[in-house]
């Protein structure tokens, strides 16, 4: 196996970078009035997995450096998970709110 030397090498790192690609792409089709809260929200927090693992790999010298930026990307991996489960309830909430207004 090749030793690996840099951060764009880790299969993690181009697996995120292509997530945060598809997530953008994917929230193009999210509704007008998403675009400023949860559309921005999932868009930063889903490119920010992929600096967080670019930073700690940078920083792999200090082992407590590297899993801090890991735990952070990680986390930014949930919090973007945790903006679809919202937005689907959003959703939810104006389809219902709008059957209710015909």
């Amino acid at each position: 196996m090749k030793k690996v030397q840099y951060h764009w090498e880790l299969e993690v790192y181009r697996m995120s970078v292509e997530a945060a690609m598809l997530i953008f792409e994917l929230s193009k089709k999210f509704p007008k009035e998403e675009i400023y809260s949860l559309t921005d929200q999932i868009r930063r927090s889903s490119r920010s997995v992929s600096s967080a693992i670019a930073e700690g790999w940078r920083r792999r010298k200090y082992q407590n450096a590297l899993v801090n930026k890991l735990n952070e990307s990680e986390s930014e991996a949930a919090e973007t998970l945790s903006h679809f489960h919202k937005r689907r309830e959003v959703i939810t909430c104006l389809i219902f709110l709008q059957r209710e207004a015909s």
